[in-house]
């Protein structure tokens, strides 16, 4: 949009340490002034943003795209309309794809249907090992400067051997490992939480072990090599305290949660797809440890795990329906709704773990300052909505928040100046 001017007036500029009122104006496709009172000239398009916070594109580097491969799921085009409507200007998309962005060619196929369809900015993963296999690895070099990062997410590294060679190679080019940590023999075909509900319903759990196992692994490994490591959705509170201890000695683990583990848990379950995600909803204890975490540090990223399906895989109960659910278009509110406005965290807090901390770890740029890309988002907090899935721009519409009253809606998403979303 070269020579556009939009003049977003009124609000509260949150972001890179910064929270203030003011305006904010873009021009040419970059942040050409904020703060204060901006008098605009005649060429300048104005939007009133009163009761509204204004901040930096968010940033997800957790989420499923779908394609190559899985196109009745999810299309990048779909998948970025979904992030632009949620105030998302980066994603980072997983690879579990087909055929598995393994080596220079595969990963292009991605990048061609990125570059065709991407209304916002899409940064793919590289998986550690050919195919997700788990046995043989990449050629990390090759692959490193074609990725974000390097994750086999949707399966754990199940031999320490592979996951410490993986890492001193990783490590050697400056790349980020994004660990998907489940041990597989602890599974024992279970589907939701190993608690309660599980339990009283009948239904085979998963333990908690299956998944801080494989961290405890992998943050003595990250130690051993100094390997960039962060760990994806975490969900126990054994996870938050191995990571909470790695971090005291080692300054390069970090780790992601999800909204929905910070807010429901498995008293929530209801015998409907919508509920069932890997790893599941935890106990109420597992909660109140995320929530710690979050706010002592321990936990830098909020990420959404976007993982679409068809309505048909989501529509065969916990048992058979597929794991995952979405998130782009809702998180936002969700954590604004039940973490701030309860006052268990800043809003500050909130847009440094969905904004500028995963920007920082993963180096995506980008951030609240006058000369950057004016990838911008805008929230209105002050007037409650109800959360529906018919109103989803991506393909799959299952949520556990379905029917939820929250705040938070966002109104408007610009990416480099242009408007990718805006709420009539």
């Amino acid at each position: 949009m070269t020579g556009s001017k939009i003049l977003l007036r009124k609000g509260t500029l949150v972001g890179g340490g910064i929270s203030t009122k003011g305006d904010l104006l873009v021009c040419d496709g970059v942040i050409a002034a904020m703060g204060g009172e901006i008098t605009p000239d005649s060429e300048t398009e104005v939007f009133d943003a009163e009761d509204c916070i204004i901040t930096y594109g968010l940033a997800d580097v957790h989420v499923h795209m779908r394609e190559p491969g899985y196109s009745a799921k999810e299309t990048i085009a779909s998948g970025t309309r979904a992030a632009a409507r949620g105030g998302y200007t980066t994603v980072c998309a997983m690879p579990n794809l087909l055929p598995a962005p393994d080596a220079p060619e595969t990963i292009g196929i991605e990048q061609h249907l990125i570059d065709e369809q991407a209304i916002i900015e899409v940064r793919p993963y590289a998986t550690i090992t050919r195919n997700r296999a788990g046995r043989e690895l990449v050629d990390v070099e090759k692959l490193r400067p074609l990725s974000v990062g390097f994750s086999d997410d949707g399966n754990g590294i199940q031999h320490e051997e592979l996951m410490l060679e993986a890492m001193k190679r990783i490590a050697t080019t400056d790349g980020i490992v994004a660990a998907h940590c489940e041990v597989d023999a602890l599974l024992r075909g279970g589907y939701i939480h190993d608690g309660e509900y599980a339990r009283a319903n009948g239904h085979k759990g998963i333990c908690s072990e299956s998944e801080w196992g494989q961290i405890a692994r992998d943050v003595k490994l990250a130690a051993q090599t100094a390997c960039r490591y962060h760990v994806c959705h975490i969900s126990t509170a054994e996870s938050v305290e191995i990571i909470r201890n790695a971090k005291r000695t080692c300054n390069h683990i970090t780790c992601e949660t999800g909204p929905h583990y910070l807010v429901l848990t498995d008293a929530d379950l209801q015998e409907d797809g919508r509920f069932k995600m890997n790893p599941p909803l935890r106990s109420a204890s597992d909660r109140a440890a995320l929530i710690e975490g979050v706010q002592d540090g321990t936990i830098e990223v909020i990420a959404t795990d976007h993982a679409p399906h068809t309505a048909e895989e989501k529509s065969r109960g916990l048992k058979a329906s597929a794991m995952g659910v979405v998130g782009l278009e809702t998180a936002f509110a969700v954590v604004y709704t039940h973490l701030v406005r309860t006052g268990k965290i800043s809003l500050e807090r909130a847009i440094e773990l969905m904004c500028d901390n995963p920007r920082r770890i993963f180096r995506l740029g980008g951030g609240l300052r006058v000369g950057e890309r004016a990838d911008i988002a805008v929230f209105d907090v002050s007037t409650p909505y109800t959360i529906d899935s018919r109103e989803f721009l991506s393909a799959g519409k299952a949520t556990p928040f379905e029917g939820m009253e929250v705040y938070g809606r966002c109104r408007m998403t610009l990416f480099g100046g242009k408007k990718v979303w805006n709420e009539k």
